[in-house]
């Protein structure tokens, strides 16, 4: 036998090995629900994986209908898929199938230090890093549906191929009830930015992931129906106890954690701020500048992710702000744990929620 032929042959023993372990590992780490971020801030998505070969492999894993390690078949089989064999992943995998954290670690520590690259991993360092792992994966998904959606093969996704269920009463009637046909209908004009009827790929994007878009009307959409709930004289602006008592506890939440606690608006004084008419009232244009704590998205979350792995979750072990390599090493778990744990989140929590009103 070839040499080729053997080093292939262990390549694809050890990756087998690898999911096995892989998804043995997510089953019984599946109760194990220490307190964390996610339930902290309210967010009820996985934080990005840490490791962007996870990631393809997660995808593999998922694309192959092996997501249970108990009833999936033929791992004996199971190659080494060409894009993860040119990333040399049989190089990071133990004989027993395990993925060595040092070493990915290792490798990954270049990308992550690079402005400047001083052998330390800064805090904007450590959220871009975070930050680009979640907007890959927002991609990665909305590429996904815009191809299971697009019936015509166009690359673009028409108000009907997304919403097939809606008759042609439905979409006459215009129903501006949270989820009927108009109520979509805004939101998807809102998206698509050249009015052409038709959702290219980036405007799709930002309809499937408003909170993370910067599409300025779907901003100023969110803002509306965060308003409506709490409007309680419906004049379709916030006055200071609806502010108070509807909106002020989600924007404190945040500002507390990113401050630490320290120096965190009254409301009467966040008011105050925001209230540039000085007219007693909070409307739309008032509402943009915390719009990222009162709908706060995937991306939202990634920085938020990214400095509690920093300053909360122990990782830097001299207090300095910054992470070496040693110290990511030492504490290496934690940039892999939401591999194993679905720490923050029920057993249904995980499943993708896009538009969960459908």
């Amino acid at each position: 036998m070839s040499k080729a032929v053997v080093c292939t042959f262990l390549a694809a023993t050890a990756f087998t090995l690898f999911i096995v372990c892989f998804q043995s590992n997510k089953t019984i780490h599946r109760h194990h629900r220490p307190h964390g971020l996610g339930r902290r801030l309210g967010y009820k998505v996985l934080p990005p994986l840490f490791d962007p070969l996870v990631v393809k492999i997660e995808r593999f894993v998922e694309e192959k209908g092996l997501n249970d390690w108990k009833t999936a078949t033929h791992w004996e089989n199971l190659p080494v898929p060409k894009e993860l064999d040119q990333e040399g992943v049989a190089d990071f995998l133990s004989d027993e199938g395990t993925l060595n954290i040092t070493l990915r670690l290792t490798y990954l520590f270049p990308s992550l230090d690079k402005n400047p690259e001083d052998g330390f991993v800064e805090s904007r360092e450590l959220e871009a890093w975070i930050m680009q792992q979640a907007n890959d994966r927002l991609t990665f998904r909305a590429g996904k549906e815009l191809a299971s959606r697009d019936q015509d093969g166009d690359g673009a996704i028409s108000f009907r191929e997304y919403f097939p269920h809606f008759t042609n009463k439905d979409i006459e009637r215009n129903g501006m009830g949270h989820g009927e046909a108009g109520w979509w209908k805004e939101q998807f004009r809102n998206a698509d930015v050249d009015q052409n009827g038709l959702l290219n790929f980036t405007e799709f994007k930002d309809f499937l992931y408003p909170e993370d878009s910067n599409n300025e009307e779907i901003h100023k959409w969110l803002l509306r129906e965060k308003i409506e709930p709490i409007d309680y004289d419906h004049d379709d602006k916030l006055n200071l106890e609806e502010f108070r008592n509807g909106a002020y506890d989600n924007y404190k939440n945040y500002v507390e954690f990113e401050s630490g606690g320290a120096n965190v608006p009254s409301p009467e004084e966040m008011f105050e701020t925001l209230d540039v008419k000085k007219d007693k009232l909070l409307g739309v244009e008032e509402l943009k500048p915390i719009l990222q704590y009162l709908s706060p998205g995937e991306l939202s979350y990634a920085k938020y992710y990214a400095s509690y792995l920093l300053h909360e979750a122990g990782a830097d072990d001299d207090k300095d702000g910054k992470l070496t390599l040693h110290e990511m090493i030492n504490h290496e778990y934690i940039f892999y744990s939401t591999v194993y744990d679905d720490t923050d989140f029920d057993d249904d929590d995980d499943e993708d929620l896009d538009h969960e009103e459908l």
